[in-house]
């Protein structure tokens, strides 16, 4: 018999994504928040020891991000800036996005979130979330 640990907090951080993710979706209502917001593509991965997450983020500066993660959830937030385009003759049209955005995944598995790594390359970002041990060890 396997016993898990029943952790109120955990449920309460997990009712608090899901909320967050709720609200990620249908956006704010307020004036400031009119701007066009966006959500980055992302790919989960299982490698059995750990999730691989993956995060296409063109264009954004790594300085321009904040990632935070817990045992069940990662948050990845940031701003893609504007460029100051200057049109002379003619008209451009741009189907980039810009300005703030966040993202919150919630992982399938707890993770040990005090031992992430992570790479940013060519707009690209990988973090490697290794899974709690007693999901490793099932």
């Amino acid at each position: 018999m396997t016993l898990i640990r029943f952790s109120p907090i955990s449920e309460f951080e997990s009712i608090r994504n899901q909320l967050d993710r709720i609200f990620d979706e249908f956006g704010s209502l307020s004036k400031s928040n009119y701007q066009t917001t966006w959500k980055p593509a992302v790919e989960l991965l299982d490698n059995n020891e750990s999730l691989i997450l993956k995060a296409s983020l063109p264009g954004i500066e790594a300085k321009d991000l904040d990632i935070s993660v817990t045992r069940e959830s990662v948050k990845i937030a940031g701003e893609n800036h504007y460029e100051n385009k200057s049109q002379e003759n003619g008209y451009y049209h741009s189907e980039f996005h810009y300005g703030k955005f966040k993202r919150t995944i919630s992982l399938p598995v707890p993770v040990q979130n005090d031992k992430v790594e992570a790479e940013y390359k060519n707009g690209i970002l990988t973090l490697t979330l290794p899974k709690v041990e007693e999901v490793v060890n099932r």
